[in-house]
């Protein structure tokens, strides 16, 4: 079943280069989260897990669907990315996750907390390792 929303066609090789970006996007979150202005840092620390989400699921659904989610709402790519392997459900319920926090992280003036940041980077590293684990197939 394809899933409403606009897609794009991608390849491996389009997954690998995702799959990094979701890497540098992480490294520079917990490179940001060990600094000490934690007010600031929580909410970086989020935005940049959900790009490290984003970014991985992107790297799955290309490496098994050669297709990503292209559309307005970033939503849409958790049915896609549902379909990504025996453990896109997983990958699905991360990325679902991160998304609910994107617009406080990205544009809010709400405080996010560690909780929720630590919560992100957690989401963010099942991401990335789902999407690695599906292009070493």
């Amino acid at each position: 079943m394809t899933p409403p929303g606009r897609t794009e066609d991608c390849n491996r090789a389009q997954a690998t280069v995702r799959l990094s970006q979701a890497r540098a996007f992480l490294e520079v979150a917990e490179l940001v989260g060990c600094e000490d202005d934690e007010l600031a840092n929580d909410n970086v620390v989020a935005a940049l897990a959900v790009l490290a989400g984003i970014a991985a699921a992107d790297a799955a659904c290309c490496a098994t669907l050669g297709r990503r989610s292209r559309g307005q709402d970033h939503r849409q790519a958790i049915q896609l990315v549902a379909q990504a392997g025996p453990h896109g459900k997983e990958l699905s319920q991360a990325l679902r996750r991160l998304l609910d926090i994107k617009d406080g992280a990205h544009y809010g003036m709400i405080y996010v907390g560690a909780a929720k940041a630590r919560a992100a980077i957690r989401r963010a590293k099942t991401l990335i390792s789902g999407a690695a684990r599906l292009l070493s197939n």
